[in-house]
This record gives C-alpha cells, sequence and structure tokens, in this order.
C-alpha cells in the first residue's frame, strides 16, 4: 500500500501506485482542460504531485507542451536566476564487488584497470583540480572492502586540508555505496556537503535483474539509504536515476514519489536531482538496453522535473554533449560539470589514470576555462559558491529561505565573489575579460542597496589579492 510517510520502500516507492499513476497519466494525455489547469497550479512554483507530474511528463497537445517548456524555463530564472553552479567528480577508486550489468566497474570485468589512489596520489589530484580552479567536488568509489569507510573519511580529511596557492576546496559532495546511519553521521561529522546516491531504477524486479550479486542487489537497503543518511544528520541529500534501465515512466514516476517521501517524512525533500541516462563505458553498450532515452524525451522529463520540484538543484554531467547541455541548462539545470576526468587519478599530468579505468565516455570534453567561457557567453554567471553550505544554510533552513525567495539575497553576490575570484586566479585573458564585463553589469543589479555596497568593497578586496568573502 502507498504510503509517502512510511519508511519502507517497497510502501513509499508503491508498484501499484506507479502502474495507477502510468495509467493514468496514458488515459488522460489528451485531457487539455486537466493538463491546463496543472499548470495553471503550478505557475506559483509550489510544486506538484508525482501523478500530476506523470501527466504532464505525457501531454500528447503540442501547444500545451510548448506551455510545459515555457514554464520550467519561467521557474528556473525566478528561483536561480541566471547563475549557474559548477563542480567536478574526483574519482578514488574503481575497485567494486558489485554486479551492475550497466556499470563498468562490476566485479566481473576483466578489461579494466583497477586502482585505488593513495592520499598522496588524492593529494595531487586535488592539486590538479584546484589549478583548473575548483572548489566544489564530488568523491566517487566503488563498493568494494578497500574503499571502507575509513578510507573515504581519511581521503576527506586529505582534500579539506589542501592549500595550494589560492585554491582550496570548499565543499566535497560524497556518492558511495549506501551505508548505516552511524557512518552516515560519521560522514556528517566529516563535514561533507550533499550525498548523493542514485536509485538506478525504482522498478524493484528489473532492480534485482540488473544487480544480480553484491551488496547492491539489496533493493531496500540501497532505497531507504537517504533516511538512514538523514538520521545520521545529513541535511543534503541528492537522488536520481539512471535513464533508461527501465521504462522512463515508472522510472520517472519513482523519483518523483521519492522526493514527496523525503520531503514528507523527513521534513525536507532532496537538495538536488540528477538527471544522467545510459552512455557508452568499456564493456556497456547502450544499445543493449532497450530502454534508452531519445533527445526530445530527455528535455522534456528536465522541463517537468524543475516545474514538479521547483527548489530542488538539478545536475547534468558530462554524460552530455555541449548542445545537449546548453539546451536543458535553460530547462531547469543549476548545476555542471566541468573539465572532468571519469578515470581513477586522471586529472594529474605526472601519473594520468588510464583510459580503461573509467567509469563512463565524457561527451563533453572542454577545459574549465572553456566552459566558463560558453557559460558566460550564454548569459549565465558560472557559480563556485559554497557558502551556504559553510554557513549552515543546509537542509530545511536552505529549503526554508528559498521558498520565500530570500535565498537570492545571497546567492547572486557569491555568484559574483566566486567567479572574480576564478578570473583572478585561473582564468585565460579572453575569458577573465568576458567574466569582468559579466560582474561590472550583474553588480549594478542586486537589489538591495546594503548588500549591493558591501559587493562592490569585497570585489575590490579580491582585486587586492583578498579572498573567501560571502554573504
Amino acid at each position: 500500500m502507498y504510503d509517502k510517510l512510511s519508511k519502507r520502500a517497497a510502501e513509499f516507492i508503491d508498484h501499484d501506485e506507479i502502474e495507477r499513476t502510468m495509467a493514468y497519466a496514458r488515459e488522460n494525455r489528451h485531457e487539455s482542460a486537466l493538463i491546463g489547469a496543472i499548470l495553471d497550479k503550478a505557475e506559483a512554483a509550489g510544486g506538484l504531485t508525482h501523478r500530476e507530474a506523470a501527466l504532464l511528463l505525457e501531454c500528447a497537445d503540442e501547444a500545451l507542451n510548448e506551455r510545459i517548456y515555457a514554464l520550467a524555463r519561467r521557474i528556473k530564472e525566478r528561483i536561480y536566476g541566471n547563475r549557474i553552479v559548477l563542480f567536478a567528480p574526483i574519482y578514488l577508486s574503481n575497485f567494486c564487488v558489485n554486479g551492475c550489468t550497466y556499470c563498468p566497474y562490476h566485479a566481473a570485468n576483466r578489461t579494466m584497470l583497477r586502482r585505488q589512489l593513495t592520499q598522496e596520489q588524492i593529494e595531487h589530484e586535488v592539486v590538479a583540480l584546484q589549478d583548473m580552479g575548483h572548489k566544489r567536488l564530488a568523491l566517487e568509489a566503488g563498493e568494494h572492502p578497500l574503499n571502507s569507510i575509513d578510507y573515504i573519511l581519511e581521503s576527506i580529511r586529505t582534500i579539506y586540508g589542501i592549500r595550494h596557492r589560492n585554491g582550496a576546496i570548499r565543499r566535497v559532495n560524497v556518492n558511495i555505496a549506501a551505508t548505516t546511519v552511524e557512518n552516515y553521521r560519521r560522514l556528517a561529522d566529516a563535514g561533507i556537503g550533499t550525498y548523493i546516491l542514485f536509485q538506478e531504477t525504482y522498478h524493484s524486479e528489473n532492480y534485482r535483474r540488473l544487480h544480480p550479486y553484491g551488496p547492491k542487489s539489496d533493493y531496500a537497503w540501497h532505497t531507504e539509504a537517504m533516511d538512514r543518511a538523514m538520521e545520521g544528520g545529513i541535511d543534503d541529500v541528492g537522488i536520481g536515476v539512471l535513464f533508461g534501465l527501465s521504462n522512463y515512466l515508472y522510472d520517472f514516476t519513482g523519483l518523483m514519489m521519492h522526493a514527496e517521501h523525503l520531503e514528507a517524512a523527513c521534513g525536507v525533500g532532496p537538495h538536488t536531482i540528477s538527471v544522467p541516462r545510459i552512455c557508452p563505458a568499456d564493456d556497456i553498450d547502450p544499445a543493449a538496453f532497450a530502454d534508452a532515452l531519445p533527445d526530445a524525451l530527455f528535455r522534456k522529463i528536465v522541463a517537468v522535473i524543475r516545474i514538479a520540484v521547483p527548489y530542488t538543484g538539478m545536475i547534468i554531467s558530462t554524460r552530455e554533449s555541449p548542445a545537449m547541455r546548453r539546451e536543458v541548462l535553460r530547462l531547469g539545470i543549476s548545476q555542471i560539470s566541468g573539465g572532468s576526468n571519469t578515470s581513477v587519478g586522471g586529472y594529474d599530468d605526472s601519473d594520468h589514470g588510464e583510459e580503461d579505468t573509467a567509469q563512463f565516455d565524457v561527451s563533453d570534453r572542454r577545459t574549465l576555462d572553456q566552459v566558463v567561457a560558453w557559460l558566460l557567453d550564454l548569459g549565465y554567471v558560472p557559480s563556485f559558491c559554497t557558502a551556504c553550505y559553510r554557513l549552515g544554510r543546509t537542509g530545511d533552513r536552505f529549503m526554508s529561505l528559498v521558498k520565500q525567495g530570500r535565498i537570492a539575497d545571497c546567492c547572486g553576490p557569491n555568484a559574483l565573489l566566486t567567479l572574480s575570484e576564478y578570473l583572478a586566479d585561473y582564468a585565460s585573458p579572453e575569458t577573465r575579460a568576458k567574466g569582468e564585463r559579466i560582474i561590472a553589469e550583474q553588480a549594478e543589479c542586486v537589489p538591495d542597496v546594503r548588500v549591493r555596497a558591501r559587493l562592490r568593497e569585497y570585489l575590490g578586496k579580491i582585486g587586492d589579492g583578498g579572498r573567501d568573502f560571502r554573504f
């Protein structure tokens, strides 16, 4: 029985409720008046139920579909403005005991070179990332006894402890396997940002088929991980599915139900939702997956997620091409990776990771500087901001400020400050010139007179060599 307040995976992700929702969405996909009423409701940016969102995704009226895209763009601009947060993944180890059939880390893959970085090698990787200009990392590791919680915690301490020129990693998000409340408590105490775990698919039968062995094969343990993470004191959690593993509407509905559950049962919904889709990787061929997602449907999923959960950040990786990333930035994406490498040890030129340690193929191979310049050309403000996390504006405190419309008083100026730091320390001359023009224009648009004056003061101090100012 469906119960969004339940802590049991089979109840807050109820198979029968998903099937009923899919049937409802398909039966009503031509009901223009019903869909129009849902869009009217969504204009207030109060979010939608999983059933309403599923109906928007299935809408067959082209005029209403155009309205869906237009509304997604307006909500994105209203809540996030023109800011785009930048990060990079850092892969510590590809040792894994799981049998995930869509991931080249699977234990039966004998062609992949296995590596686990030492703390000294991690330091080299982080210095290389700092030399690019990154301030925010997403730590990645396979599930294996070698990648114990003690190893992860030691690695986090190493990353936070590195100071190189003007470089410092100010936020480490963590994407590791589902674990215990006690281990989540230890991660919270270590000062992580967001705990990220992709469900891969919410279809429990397909999930078990795709995970034939290993700890990850336990559907309930994996699906209930975010509840344990919040119980362990982690305020910000990030969810997502790997689109293409199961029917898109089933997984989309499950994703929306998971967000509803976290809001109802834990008091705050997901901080981020990621939207990866199956792509080529070592011995993985997307053509083998019958549910692989076409571009048009992928764009619509992004737009409907933005409408359904307007205050949740949305992430897209370098799995996608520059052209696709440009399209979905307008529709809802608020965070992207830049200059990414998915190999273990792939950033340090002196010990470059082999290509066959990569988790997936990267479609967008541009440098961070090229990505920053591209964003500036598109009218966005690239942001390296970590202020909310470092000032305790996380979880329900962050969401409360967002829903009141007050977070923009911090986010806009902080984006300009961190962009100014990047331009001063790392940017090419061409990118610096573009960025300085954007900062000069945007600084004059800050509505609060006192904030605007302090922003000018901080920007001047950055020009004089000061760093790490924030609102």
